[in-house]
Formats: structure tokens, sequence, C-alpha cells
């Protein structure tokens, strides 16, 4: 016998001027949107709608990809995941997304690129998020081997300072 999951998500949506919204959900801190400033009275320096769609396509991925990895014990040393989601006239002649690309970067130890790509592809397959849309979320893959943990970027002036101690 199997048991039927049933998960409810609640958010609260509040008009605010000037084309913005607040964003509410219990037990969690309030978030505001407004209109892109790509569109006509838009809002600079704020998060829209479009952003968290976009967004919330990058952290399902994320952290399905992590949860699939941790599962399948397969090590990944850093994961760079880079989302952008394209808006244009659809065949329909309406304005709205056509596609969401996921451009991502796994750093694995050498011999593990095979089983990270699996768990990468798989979590791309599952994530729900991406599943709920009406657009192709369309993945560019890249797993490299490395003996060991980068170095953490720094300047030339930083590393001179740094090499005189």
């Amino acid at each position: 016998m199997s048991t039927l999951k049933d998960f409810h998500f609640e958010v609260d949506a509040s008009p605010l001027a000037g084309h913005r919204v607040r964003l509410t959900s219990a037990g969690k801190r309030p978030l505001e949107a407004a209109v892109p400033p790509e569109f006509r009275g838009g809002t600079p320096g704020m998060w829209s709608p479009e952003d968290l769609l976009v967004a919330a396509v990058a952290a399902c991925y994320a952290v399905t990809l992590d949860s699939l990895a941790e599962r399948r014990h397969v090590g990944l040393r850093e994961v760079d995941i880079r989302a952008a989601g394209h808006v244009t006239r659809r065949a329909e002649g309406r304005l709205g997304f056509v596609a969401i690309e996921l451009a991502v970067r796994l750093y694995v130890d050498p011999g593990a690129e095979q089983e990270a790509s699996h768990v990468a592809r798989d979590a791309h397959q599952v994530c729900l998020v991406s599943h709920a849309l009406d657009v192709p979320v369309e993945l560019e893959l890249d797993v490299r081997a490395e003996e060991a943990p980068r170095p953490p970027a720094c300047s030339d002036a930083v590393t001179a300072v740094l090499a005189k101690r």
C-alpha cells in the first residue's frame, strides 16, 4: 500500500503603491516584489515576479541536486548554477516565458564525473517547480574533475601582501 503525500503552500500577496506587492507566508520573512524595470512603470533594484520564477527554478534544482547527491553518496566539491529566463512574444501572440536555461557546473573528485552527471540530470528530471511550468527548462551541464580544492581567488596585491608575511 502506498501513502499519498499532499503538501500545501500558502502565500499572501498584498498590493502596495508603485506597482509593488508584499508577499508573506506563515513563519517566513516578508518579501517585496515589483514590476521589473524592463516593463513600463517598473522599479529597478527590486525582485520582480519574473525574477522570482527563475529563482524558484534555480533553487528547486539546487536543493533537488543536493538531496539526490547526498542520498546517492556522490560528493560534489563545488556547484555553480546560473539560471536565465527568456521572455518574448510567444506563438499565440502574448508576451511570456519561452524557456528557462540552467547552466550548471559541477566540480567533483576524479573518477566521479559520470555519477555526478547522472545525479545532475536526474535532478533536472524530478524538480517539482520545473514540472509545474508550461515552458521548457533546459539544462546545460559541465562536470569537471579536480585533484585538490581550488585556491580562493585573490588579487595580485593581496597575494603579494600575504607572501611578505
